[in-house]
């Protein structure tokens, strides 16, 4: 069934399709029905992308208690626990790196390092946080040279109980944070205005046989990346407040084989502009649980301007609700659904504007779209489109202008 709204579509039409006029005679047939007006109870979400992020009750950085403290003074830098100096030298990552070596020995509860003043890295080493160890930077790390492997100006290996209260990285980094086979992990205030490498990492690819638990991302500014903005794969158990994304080679966030999440915002300008990647994209059987697909990944809401697509779910992933979308002008699908199961788009409301289709797609290799519902949409000057019919799928309050809707009923 193709149905279109009042205004001049743009683009050909096919032969038998329904025209303006015969909409309102046929509406009933899509469940839940194509709406003329913004469906009640929605929220706004006018204003141009990237004016509002989620605000933050991080604590300024540096005042919260530490053990160990790294400053500079001209081209030196000294590291101190209490009286101790326990590093002297033109090298901040060995200072650093000096510091967090001088925490107790074999400690079973978090202290701290923080980190006064600005410095420079190789991109080929990395700072190395072991277990029960909190750092904050609270000037700027850039990056230089060139890196390769999991070098990240932040690393953990088979850690519990670390946090990165703060951090402000520069430069070209493999990655800004990497984390691998970690647990109880909390990031806050993260900035990463880079020109390359792959903002955050974190996954459980040292022992896929357990995923990473328990992680917490507070805020994230990240821009300039030649790969993701922020990447999870092999998660169980993920809190993020906002993502927000600027000019990301690829996804602004990106959600692979991880289950138990909660997204407040991303928010993303030009992510994965040329790609097929998206602002929010999750994949990889993302929030499979078990053989099924519960429920368990809800994003709050996803902002796209322009780049790649906007919202992307594919390859045997689902379980997945998004209360809130704002997709304007993408490069490629506002919204591609390809095989994938328990998926709700737009539960309390959005807006998708130009840009690419809204699309329900499969590819044969994997089990067909199921229990998909689309809801509570404006749609100007684009489309919705399913191709092939998937199971059980339902359109409902979708308000069509200058837009076509061809959909199974």
């Amino acid at each position: 069934m193709r149905l279109f709204s009042s205004k001049a579509m743009k683009g050909p039409r096919r032969a038998g399709v329904l025209g303006a006029a015969l909409a309102a005679a046929v509406v009933s047939a899509v469940p839940g029905g194509v709406s003329t007006a913004a469906p009640a109870g929605t929220t706004d979400l006018s204003g141009a992308a990237g004016t509002h992020t989620a605000p933050r009750a991080a604590a300024e950085c540096g005042t919260a208690p530490y053990q160990a403290e790294v400053t500079r003074s001209g081209t030196e830098w000294t590291a101190r626990n209490g009286a101790a100096v326990v590093y002297t030298g033109p090298v901040m990552r060995e200072a650093v790196q000096a510091a967090i070596g001088s925490l107790t020995p074999g400690r079973t509860s978090r202290e701290r390092v923080v980190v006064r003043d600005s410095g420079t890295m190789s991109a080929n080493t990395r700072i190395s946080l072991p277990s029960h160890t909190a750092i904050d930077a609270c000037g700027t790390i850039t990056v230089t040279g060139s890196g390769s492997g999991d070098r990240a100006p932040i690393y953990a290996r088979g850690a519990t109980d670390i946090e990165v209260g703060h951090l402000s990285v520069t430069g070209a980094p493999p990655y800004g944070i990497f984390l691998r086979n970690v647990s109880n992990v909390t990031l806050g205030d993260i900035d990463l205005r880079l020109s390359g490498g792959l903002g955050i990492r974190i996954d459980n690819h040292g022992d896929r046989s357990r995923p990473s638990r328990d992680i917490t991302i507070d805020h994230v500014y990240v821009s300039g990346t030649s790969a993701h903005g922020v990447e999870t794969y092999g998660v169980d158990g993920l809190t993020i407040g906002t993502v927000v994304a600027r000019d990301t080679g690829y996804s602004g966030l990106l959600l692979n084989d991880t289950v138990h999440a909660t997204v407040g915002r991303v928010d993303a300008v030009g992510a994965g502009s040329g790609t097929g990647y998206a602002a929010f994209r999750t994949a990889n059987r993302n929030g499979r649980v078990g053989g099924g697909y519960p429920t368990n990944i809800h994003v709050g809401e996803v902002i796209a301007r322009g780049g790649g697509r906007g919202v992307f779910c594919v390859s045997e992933s689902g379980g997945l609700t998004i209360d809130r979308v704002r997709l304007t002008d993408t490069g490629n699908n506002a919204v591609l659904i390809e095989n994938c199961h328990n998926v709700r788009l737009a539960t309390r409301g959005g807006t998708v504007s130009g840009g690419g289709e809204i699309r329900l797609a499969a590819r044969s290799e994997f089990a067909n779209n199921s229990d998909v519902t689309v809801e509570n949409l404006t749609v100007s000057d684009s489309a919705v489109r399913e191709d092939p019919c998937g199971v059980n799928t339902t359109f409902r309050n979708i308000t069509l202008d200058n837009s076509w809707m061809d959909v199974c009923s």
